[in-house]
């Protein structure tokens, strides 16, 4: 019995994964270069002296027209030396723009209320949103930007991994590229689940629509929260293209107690997740719950049943480390797995228990 039910929520964990890939493949059109829109590019830095230096050497290397594009860098209270870096280095670039985080808001707080401070200010209707830690590629706000074909498309998100300097930081750009597959295939089949901000695009226009974030609901995940009240105008196209060339790099978490907290924090923000979301993910909790329980079922079937589970996964990830250019190494999949089980089951449990989310020296109930 164990083994026929193990076997029909691996059924159906390949039959969501399956469809996931269809929609990561699709493919959009885009505009020429000398056709691309004028655009504005945020960045919220708090207390990222060891990160945005490299951030902002990026995006100043960005291939963009000089007269159709803007960077605002908003330090969000920082009590190190980012103000100081930033100050330092965009000294007579005038693409470059400072604010301090100072305006209140509503209830707005930490990284939602630097962004919507950048966005006020911001000129241009295309909104481009990374963080500190991240590194962009060369042509990155260009490819995001083609992607803006007519008025009807409202948000273009892109791809992130992470720099991989050892296994650990390995594993989590797996899991990185996991999640964010899974995330493109859903958005792109008209059912959107989940982005992240460190490469998300917009439009001004829809942004301010739905009230911009002072007028949505607070959440430790401003990226989804956006995202989910732009879909539910029903008016709007929203994609998520998996292209190399608008590739985001960032840092992954130094250790398990930073990665903690960054799960739990993107587990708090995905509950708000439509009924077909969760679903979605109750089926890979089951699916994972199986495989940790089966040894101690005494079930023959775990192998066979983890084999199948794992070429599943493998033949969503493969694909899209190969048309980032990314190597996928065996070992670091491998570990990716093993990780993936164990999160998946543990972080919903843990938020039976609590909410509160630590964040950027900030906790949030």
């Amino acid at each position: 019995m164990f083994e026929i039910v193990f076997l029909i929520i691996l059924s159906i964990y390949f039959v969501f994964t399956a469809v996931v890939i269809i929609g990561a493949s699709k493919t959009f059109p885009k505009l020429e270069d000398d056709k691309l829109p004028s655009v504005s590019i945020i960045v919220a830095a708090r207390n990222e002296e060891q990160n945005i230096l490299e951030c902002i050497e990026s995006l100043d290397k960005l291939e963009f027209p000089e007269n159709k594009i803007e960077i605002i860098l908003v330090d969000d209270n920082s009590t190190d030396k980012t103000g100081q870096i930033i100050d330092e280095f965009i000294f007579g670039k005038p693409k470059f723009r400072k604010i301090i985080s100072s305006k209140k808001k509503g209830d707005l707080k930490g990284k939602t209320l630097a962004i919507s401070n950048g966005i006020e200010i911001a000129s241009n209707e295309i909104i481009l949103t990374t963080d500190a830690d991240c590194v962009v590629a060369p042509t990155w706000a260009k490819r995001i930007a083609s992607y803006y074909v007519d008025d009807s498309v409202a948000i273009v998100n892109g791809m992130t991994n992470q720099f991989e300097i050892d296994s650990f930081s390995a594993m989590q750009s797996v899991d990185f590229i996991y999640l964010l597959s899974t995330a493109s295939g859903a958005i792109n089949i008209g059912k959107p689940m989940s982005c992240i901000g460190n490469n998300m695009s917009y439009r001004k226009s829809a942004y301010e629509e739905v009230g911009g974030y002072e007028g949505l609901e607070f959440s430790v995940t401003e990226d989804f929260n956006l995202l989910m009240a732009i879909d539910s105008l029903k008016k709007y196209k929203i994609i998520y293209p998996i292209d190399k060339e608008a590739l985001v790099t960032s840092k992954a978490c130094s250790t398990f107690k930073e990665l903690y907290h960054q799960k739990k924090r993107w587990s708090v923000g995905g509950l708000e997740m439509r009924f077909y979301g969760l679903v979605i993910i109750g089926t890979a909790f089951l699916a994972n719950l199986m495989i940790l329980i089966s040894p101690f079922m005494f079930s023959k079937a775990i192998i066979p049943l983890l084999t199948f589970k794992i070429i599943i996964d493998y033949f969503l990830i493969a694909p899209v480390h190969q048309k980032l250019g990314l190597t996928l190494k065996a070992k670091h999949f491998f570990l990716f797995e093993l990780y993936f089980i164990l999160y998946v089951v543990i972080i919903p449990i843990i938020l039976i228990f609590t909410r509160k989310v630590t964040w950027k020296e900030r906790e949030y109930v």
